[in-house]
């Protein structure tokens, strides 16, 4: 069993470039998983089965487990069962009749456009030219907090006004900007980005205070500080990479290019902009309509 969990998690790891967020998470799963077909009675990946894969959710279900948390269990141990049937440690796969819970899904939280334009002016820091550049960027790209600490110099196109991003799995994709950030950018870049680099900065394009890449627990305080500074609640990097995906398709957008510009794999998972776009539509129609 443990070898089993050994090997899975660096095939995860290795062979399908999973995040390492996603290697903890499915790997926990699994040990879950076979710690429970034990109690069961099976000694082996080879002797789990249908009803055991299914006692293990309900058991969890029953302990309190949230739906999302659940469709995770359910995708880890399909992943298992298929990836030892590949191996030969599991005659059949067994974890392919096993359905998934359909996880809640929250409308995200989204800025206003005249919002979004306020936070990013708003950079009550020392740091206020690089603080001005992150946010320029983060709203204009609508690009993860870990794949703006990952940018490096050379991933800038600046004649294309284009910043190159690897995302989830090492999946790479070009993100266009506008000239706002393009203006911000050179000013950190020809101004402010010299005076604390350093021989280990590397080509970082963000650096913290000691010269260093730019951590995303520095980016949250960034984005909070600025929030607070323009008068808003609180606001994360995803707040704003929501508001970016919104305001883009609010502005015409196809759904498509925006799922090619936010990296995501599947439509669906960029699809739930459409709801807040049509939230907001239906609130608009609501105050102005005299019949509504």
């Amino acid at each position: 069993m443990r070898q089993a969990v050994d090997d899975f998690g660096l095939h995860l790891a290795r062979i399908e470039n999973r995040s390492a967020h996603t290697v903890r998470a499915y790997v926990g799963d699994v040990v879950s998983l076979l710690d429970h077909a034990a109690e069961a009675g099976c000694a082996s990946p080879a002797e789990l089965d249908i009803v055991v894969l299914r006692g293990w959710l309900a058991r969890r279900m029953t302990e309190g487990a949230a739906r999302s948390s659940q469709a995770r269990r359910a995708a880890a141990a399909r992943t298992f069962t298929a990836w030892a049937h590949r191996n030969g440690l599991c005659p059949a796969d067994v974890g392919a009749q096993l359905a998934s819970p359909k996880a809640h899904r929250d409308l995200p939280s989204v800025l206003r456009a005249d919002q979004a334009a306020e936070l990013v002016v708003s950079t009550p820091n020392p740091h206020s030219v690089r603080d001005r550049a992150v946010l320029e960027l983060l709203y204009a790209t609508g690009v993860r907090v870990s794949e703006l600490c990952g940018l490096d110099i050379t991933d800038v196109d600046e004649p294309r006004r284009v910043i190159r991003v690897f995302g989830k799995g090492a999946k790479e994709r070009a993100v266009p900007y506008g000239v706002p950030a393009q203006r911000a950018l050179d000013d950190w870049l020809r101004h402010e980005r010299p005076k604390v680099a350093h021989a280990g900065s590397g080509n970082a394009l963000f650096l913290g205070a000691r010269g260093g890449r730019l951590q995303q627990t520095v980016v949250r305080r960034i984005v909070d500080a600025a929030a607070q500074a323009a008068g808003l609640p609180h606001t994360s990097p995803h707040d704003l990479r929501h508001s970016a995906a919104t305001h883009l398709l609010d502005g015409g957008a196809d759904l498509r290019a925006v799922q090619d510009l936010l990296g995501h794999s599947s439509l669906s998972s960029t699809q739930i902009y459409t709801h807040v776009s049509t939230e907001r539509l239906r609130a608009a129609f609501k105050q102005a309509h005299p019949r509504a």
